[in-house]
Formats: C-alpha cells, structure tokens, sequence
C-alpha cells in the first residue's frame, strides 16, 4: 500500500458501485464494500473485501462513499461526527423523491418548470384531461417512481391515449401508485448535463449526456432505468449556467454527481427532473472518462477543497449488456435462464468492460445478484462514431447466454449534436 493510501468504505443498498470501487483499490487505497440488499450481496465477491454492516466499519474508514440517494440521514449524521463522506443530504434526497419539491425548487431557483399537475386519484386526473385536451407525460411519484414501467409519454395531441393508459392503470396499479403527477409534453432534444459537487461548488468540466431509457433500438419497449449512455466533457457552456450553476447555493453541503435531465428546444432549457446520486450506467461512463486518480477525487469531494479533474477529450459510449429477466424482478427468471452463467472473452481483453451485477469466481465472471444487469461495456473516441465503435467492438468480445443490448447508442448525436449547437447550448 502506497504512503498516501487511504480506507475507503463503500456503501450501496442494490450493489452498483463496485465498479468505482475497484478502480480506487487498484490505486492501492484498501476498500471495503457493504451491500445492504440480500438479493443482492453476492455481487462482486471475489473483487472486494465484503462486510455485512457498514456502520460497524466507519470506525475503520477515513472515507465513507454512498451510492445512492436516500442515505442524506446517514450521511449528515456522519459529517456531524466529523467523518469524511461522498453522499447526500436529507435536501438533496427530497429532490429527486418527490417531484413536487423539486419542481417547485427548479422554480424558486431561476430555472423554467413546465407545468405540471399533482394527482392522488386516477379519476381527478381522467376527469382533468378530458377538461385540457393535451399531450401530457405520466410520472409516478415517491417510490413508486423507480418503477420506470409506470412512466408514460401520450402521443396524441388531445390526451385520447393517455385516458385509455390511465383507465388501465387504475385497474391494474390503483393499490401501487399512491401519487402522480401529470407534466405537460413539449418537444425538443433530451439531454442531461451533470457535474461532482464538494459540498461548496460544482467541479468542471461537467457532463453532457444523453440517455437511452428504452429496452429496443429506436427507443421501443418498456422503460428501464438506462440501456446506455453517450456523452462528453465540456467546461462552463449554457446549459451548465442555466441549470446546475442556478442550484449551488442550495446544494450546500452535497458531496457527489448531482445531474438534471432536460427538454431543450429553440425556445428554452426545460428541467424534468433531478438525480442526486451516482447515476449508473454514468458511473462506468465516467470510469472510462476520467483521467485523474478517483482516490484522490473522491477525498478532495468529501472535504470540501478544489480539483482538477482531468477527463479524456472527445465522446464516451456507454452500452448496457442485460439478461433475462432484466428490465423485471423475477428471481425465479434468473434462477432458470441466468443465474451463475459464466461471461466469456472471445479475447482476452478486459479494458471497457465494467462488472454489475457479477461475480469473480476462480477467474471466471458469473452472474450473481438478480436483476441480470450484467455488465456495461464503454469505449471512448475523437467523434461519437468512434466511440461507438470502440464499445461495439468491446461488447463483440463477450458472450453470455441470452444476453441483449441496443445497438444504436450514440446514434441520436447525429441530429442532436446539430441542434443544441444550433441553438447555442453548448457555447
């Protein structure tokens, strides 16, 4: 172990921030890695030193990393014990749980909200519609919006489609979704721009990235989380100024990624919603992005002091590789069609190849967990082409039984790329 190493203790609820755990033990920091969902606690044995219950290592840790948005009670509670921590605030949980307070505070800190609507009945909202004939979006609220299935886009101008969907989601969901909220649809690039933030300030570059949020090519099937990202680094441009740069202030306190994903169009930036957390595939994206040393980043986030973060120039490319049952929960689907399925290296080549939902066994990768998000394959170029490339060219490399993927991530740059310049965002 080098001099200036450092303890570093992970904590994740589902098992998704391995990846970043491995890079910071492989710069010789010793990590440990408590993963607090049972379904899930096989992942990344054999990478990392496991333990059951983080709280009975913080003593050990001079850094405690949590992956995800609702431990800002923990986190606060351990930055008042003086302990160095990369995780949320009770605020910064709020935000990206209950849409209502983070619209109202896109409001209140400058940015220009699309009207929205808040619904705890289907009827009130049915009735709604047929009053204001529109084109609107579907987002549940608080929990249930993990349940990507649940989102839904209406196509038609007049609302027709959505009174059909809301007709069935009463039938179907009445008991699961407690609230929601009807947004009005506006046309446009959907694009996300996200940077770290050290408690006191944003750390640039930023990235601009866009999502692929649908099973199939063309953005066809059920919504599931992520099946791949594109993106790259930029420095302070309009989109960074007129969003993330108008919630500093209130995210006093915040150490982490914090991204707002956005509908942009020639009239206007328009935020849709906040991620205060590690975003995942972004997490691989930005393991294959960044040039610094992620130990030494990571300490600099958690005690407040600048970086220069040194990020590669050009596009990344982020590719999801699933199997069954993902983007569903259904264990017993995975006991049957994947669960220990070994992955396979046609060559032996491991650079862009980021483990999720794996295990190391004996030198083999296997399976483990139960969502199969098995890995997520990156590559980095000049232009998007050759980023995409570069991932392909990697996921080509692998071979696991049943295992799908898009094959069109980074396409949409074509046109996107055109247009936010056109419209000079990315100046």
């Amino acid at each position: 172990m080098a001099h200036d190493a450092k303890k570093f203790l992970f904590v994740s609820r589902q098992a998704l921030i391995h990846d970043l755990a491995i890079q910071v033990q492989q710069e010789g920091h010793s990590v440990r890695y408590a993963v607090l969902s049972r379904a899930d606690r096989d992942v990344a044995d054999g990478w990392l030193e496991k333990v059951d219950s983080w709280e009975e290592h913080k003593d050990w840790a001079d850094l405690i990393v949590f992956d995800d948005n609702d431990f800002g009670d923990a986190c606060e509670r351990l930055r008042r014990e003086g302990r160095l921590v990369v995780g949320g605030t009770k605020y910064a949980d709020r935000l990206e749980d209950d849409r209502d307070f983070g619209q109202a505070e896109m409001k209140a800190a400058g940015l220009t909200t699309l009207p929205c609507w808040d619904f705890e009945s289907f009827d009130a909202a049915i009735e709604f519609i047929r009053k204001n004939p529109e084109r609107y979006v579907v987002k549940p609220n608080g929990k249930a919006q993990n349940d990507k299935v649940l989102s839904f886009v209406g196509q038609e101008e007049d609302g027709r489609d959505l009174l059909l969907m809301l007709e069935r989601y009463k039938k179907g969901w009445g008991a699961k979704i407690r609230s929601f909220q009807l947004q009005k649809f506006v046309t446009g690039v959907e694009v996300a721009v996200g940077a770290f933030f050290n408690g006191k300030d944003f750390v640039l570059p930023a990235l601009v990235n866009f999502e692929h949020k649908r099973m199939f090519n063309d953005d066809i099937g059920p919504s599931t989380g992520e099946m791949g990202t594109s993106a790259f680094w930029s420095g302070e441009n309009r989109l960074f100024r007129e969003t993330l740069a108008r919630m500093r202030d209130r995210l006093q306190g915040y150490a982490g990624y914090f991204d707002i994903n956005c509908i942009v169009n020639a009239r206007g930036i328009f935020p849709l919603e906040f991620t205060s957390r590690f975003g995942y595939p972004t997490i691989n994206l930005q393991v294959e992005g960044v040039l610094s040393k992620w130990g030494e980043f990571l300490w600099a986030l958690a005690k407040g002091e600048p970086f220069d973060l040194r990020t590669k120039r050009g596009f990344q490319v982020a590719v999801v590789v699933a199997v069954p049952p993902f983007p569903f929960v259904d264990p017993d689907a995975f006991r049957k069609y994947s669960e220990d399925a070994v992955v396979l290296f046609k060559k032996e080549i491991k650079e862009g190849l980021h483990p999720c939902d794996v295990k190391l066994v004996d030198g083999d990768w296997r399976l483990a967990g139960n969502s199969g998000y098995a890995l997520v394959v990156t590559g980095s170029g000049p232009t998007m082409e050759d980023a995409r490339r570069e991932a392909y060219n990697r996921v080509r490399n692998i071979l696991i039984p049943n295992m799908f993927y898009r094959t069109d991530i980074g396409e949409r740059w074509t046109r996107d790329g055109d247009l936010l310049q056109t419209w000079g965002y990315l100046s």
